[in-house]
């Protein structure tokens, strides 16, 4: 895997995790609307994203049912929201795997290898 795309709205999350992601060879690039996370993962090239769902306009859950229509990339939801019906409901429209914030930046990575 080498490019990865994390579509959350959070501008202070991207720069560490991709200095990090970088250390083992993954390029982490950021979205941070829905509608530009969409247009960036439907030009393709990307081996995996990562989507918060609590997004300003389009929720994750929308963006993951819509990506799904057209692609099979990898999904991990990341997000604050930690009820089980918020993970069943993310796994359920397609999601790969769901970690909640807070998190442990080496278990998204095993995750994202997974």
């Amino acid at each position: 895997m080498n490019r990865v795309l994390l579509i959350d709205d959070d501008e202070q999350l991207g720069p560490p995790l991709a200095m990090y992601f970088k250390r083992f060879d993954l390029v982490l690039e950021q979205a941070f609307t829905p509608s530009k996370g969409l247009a960036r993962l439907q030009e393709g090239n990307f081996d995996a994203a990562i989507l918060d769902i609590m997004l300003p306009g389009m929720d994750g859950i929308e963006i993951c049912r819509r990506v799904r229509t057209v692609s099979n990339v990898p999904i991990i939801m990341l997000t604050a929201r930690d009820a089980v019906e918020d993970r069943v409901e993310g796994l359920d429209i397609g999601a790969d795997d769901y970690i909640t914030k807070p998190f442990a930046v080496p278990e998204l990575l095993a995750r994202l290898r997974n």
